[in-house]
């Protein structure tokens, strides 16, 4: 799924090292034809890979909840809130692409990733604020993964055990075993080092993504044509309907519609990868100006496909729109094609799950090697000869960290094994800061704009209305994980 960030930080890995070995030899020179102004390898970037990268990275997992998102605002409010946000996640992105560069827009400094941004242009706490923000976040989306991953397992088995059975048996089970399964496979992909190694496995979670992304609007197109009707209302989810929760009263209808909110947010973000796909980009003209033409046409491609998966999901299904969209089809036929959306989504979820953590691994790797430079336990590698291969470097404090934190994931994936409201509180937690927040105020701080002046009011208007909705939407999600662990038991969780 997220192709994006894999790229773009790959090549500022290989960039970084071989930078490091020319600047000793050869002092970078203005105007080569090999090199650009920082020394590195001329970037190769354009408009169009820049706009794969991002459309990559976006349609993932969180366009599966865009029909119960709909469905919860109705046929006005849904389409609407999700143009608002396709809106403002063009916007702060453009803000956040004149970020790229500190001073001078065509030869500043480059900021390399989104926390080098923040450390140039506003420093101090807020450096920490927002590094703690993205890695707390980052563990978040390793539990979300872990529970959607379980959930298509779990739909892929009941399907066959519903199709042997002839529907005699109700083919109840639990999700643990499969986060269980999840968990492992994760730790035994965890120990690849780094980004530098885990290309192929981003490539084929993109391919993954678009697989089961484009069965699922199929699917809603195929019940809709045989009904011959859309379902759904205006207002979305009608206040006594029957729900898997029970009936949905005044006080449920507006939390669900507050979780939808941060649903439709988690889908759309990808401003923390944003600096890194544009540090791929050449010039000139300018990395910004490229950036947001590629802006422009990632968020419209991804609006449009966005709106036709919740729409037609919504119209298939009406106030039964299910959290997941591909599960909701239950034992529609053909579902052999069911099973292979849903096992293209375990295979995407194993490869984003990794492309997400790395960054975190490699950030308390590099703290720990900082804190204790000579403890062999944390430095030292140990060469495991591999047949047919180069040996592998076996580190036992990345054994151990990596192993733990996957652990760490899936157990708490298993006492909160909820894939909507997980989704709608990272979308929540994440939106604000670091897709509306930081960006407004790296540009105020960069273009010096005055306080008070008409430009400032009108930015700062724009980043209370999104703190508003973040947190409405974090409301919304958490009540309903209140909700659901009325009728959850954690570790027993069984459809």
């Amino acid at each position: 799924m997220k192709m994006g960030e894999n790229a773009a930080t790959k090549n500022h890995h290989q960039q970084h090292h071989q930078v490091f070995d020319i600047s000793l030899d050869v002092p970078p020179k203005a105007g080569s034809k090999c090199f650009d102004d920082d020394g590195r390898l001329k970037r190769t970037g354009t408009v169009w890979t820049a706009s794969a990268h991002i459309i990559t990275a976006v349609i993932g997992s969180g366009v599966l909840s865009l029909a119960w998102a709909i469905g919860q605002l109705g046929w006005i409010a849904g389409p609407t809130v999700m143009f608002l946000f396709s809106f403002v996640i063009y916007y702060t992105s453009a803000l956040l692409a004149d970020c790229y560069r500190s001073g001078d827009p065509d030869s500043g400094k480059r900021n390399y990733t989104y926390m080098e941004a923040v450390r140039s242009n506003l420093g101090g706490f807020k450096v920490k604020i927002c590094g703690l923000i993205q890695y707390l976040n980052l563990f978040g989306v390793a539990i979300g993964y872990t529970i959607a991953a379980s959930i298509s397992m779990k739909a892929i088995k009941r399907s066959n055990c519903f199709h042997e059975t002839r529907g005699k048996s109700q083919c109840q089970m639990s999700s643990n075993p499969y986060m269980i399964m999840f968990g492992i496979v994760e730790i035994l992909f965890s120990q690849i080092p780094d980004f530098d190694q885990i290309w192929w496995l981003s490539i084929v979670a993109a391919v993954m993504s678009f697989t089961y992304s484009t069965i699922g609007l199929a699917l809603g197109i195929a019940k809709v044509a045989e009904t011959g009707k859309f379902m759904g209302s205006l207002t979305g989810i009608s206040i006594g309907a029957v729900t898997s929760n029970g009936t949905v009263t005044e006080t449920q209808k507006i939390w669900r519609s507050f979780q939808a909110l941060g649903d439709i947010a988690f889908a759309y973000s990808y401003s923390i990868i944003l600096i890194e796909i544009q540090d791929t980009i050449k010039s000139p003209p300018s990395e910004a100006k490229t950036m947001k033409k590629a802006t422009l046409v990632s968020v419209a491609v991804t609006t449009l496909f966005y709106m036709l998966c919740g729409c037609m999901g919504y119209a298939a299904f009406g106030d039964a729109a299910p959290g997941n969209l591909l599960t909701g089809f239950g034992f529609y036929n053909p579902y052999w094609l069911l099973d292979i959306a849903n096992a293209a989504i375990v295979i995407h979820l194993v490869g984003a799950y990794q492309v997400y953590c790395q960054p975190l691994f490699a950030f308390i790797e590099k703290w720990a090697i900082n804190k204790w430079p000579k403890s062999e336990f944390i430095t030292k590698d140990i060469k495991v000869p591999l047949p047919g291969l180069k040996p592998y470097n076996l580190n036992l404090f990345r054994l151990i960290w990596r192993t733990l934190f996957v652990i760490a994931t899936t157990v708490v994936s298993m006492l909160l094994p909820f894939f909507n409201d997980i989704v709608g509180i990272l979308g929540a937690f994440g939106f604000w800061p670091l897709t509306v927040y930081f960006p407004i105020e790296m540009y105020v701080a960069q273009k010096q704009i005055p306080k008070w002046s008409s430009r400032w009011i009108c930015l700062q208007v724009l980043s209370f209305a999104c703190l508003v909705i973040s947190i409405a939407a974090a409301a919304g999600s958490i009540a309903g994980v209140m909700l659901d662990l009325k009728v959850y038991k954690p570790f027993k969780t069984t459809y």
